[in-house]
């Protein structure tokens, strides 16, 4: 027997509750289980994805990704990354690093809007090389007060998680103007945002 399964596409997936629910005998609930567990693939297969090359998800950060200051002595680059099946009718790029460990709401380390649609990776140091500018790119100005990508630089302790998000935009352009807070340049990409990838790291001193 051939296996017939609905066709799943991220709009369609509630359909699946009612099949899965509908079970009157023992062979066709093993028939619904196939199909959820195909479907599950199928999410997988087609999922908005970031990877990195100077780090591993939920890996410590290298010293390369780190600040240079004081007692901070890194190279402070910004990450290699990596994004993979973005949605449809993705018009443009943007990413986000962001400390949620840090006191108060928090600390902003990148924010980088009007990466170009057809633009699938970064490489590592493309705030501080220029390469973001060469793409026409927007850095923010982030908490330590400065332009582009500052890199962990947490008080001694316990780790603190860093949150990397790539989202895929509605706009090619959010007229945001180089050197702006990044807490703007946060809530704009959240008014054009279709989808996001997330990978978090960790540092501690």
């Amino acid at each position: 027997m051939r296996l017939r399964c609905p066709v799943v596409t991220p709009a369609s997936s509630r359909s699946l509750l009612p099949f899965l629910s509908f079970a009157p005998s023992r062979v066709t609930s093993t028939i619904a289980f196939a199909c959820a567990v195909h479907a599950s693939a199928v999410f997988a297969d087609n999922a908005f994805t970031v990877t990195s090359t100077s780090f591993r998800a939920g890996g410590m950060v290298n010293n390369a990704q780190v600040f240079d200051r004081e007692d901070c002595k890194g190279d402070n680059h910004s990450p290699q990354l990596s994004w993979h099946n973005p949605p449809d009718g993705t018009r443009s790029f943007a990413i986000t690093m962001f400390d949620p460990d840090a006191p108060g709401r928090g600390w902003w380390h990148w924010a980088v809007v009007g990466i170009p649609a057809n633009v699938d990776r970064l490489p590592e140091n493309a705030s501080g090389s220029g390469f973001l500018k060469k793409l026409g790119a927007v850095e923010a100005r982030n908490d330590f007060d400065i332009d582009g990508y500052g890199g962990p630089c947490p008080p001694p302790g316990k780790p603190h998680r860093y949150v990397i998000t790539v989202y895929a935009l509605s706009a090619p352009n959010l007229r945001l103007a180089q050197g702006r807070p990044s807490v703007m340049f946060d809530h704009e990409i959240s008014t054009a945002t279709l989808g996001y990838a997330r990978m978090t790291v960790m540092y501690g001193r």
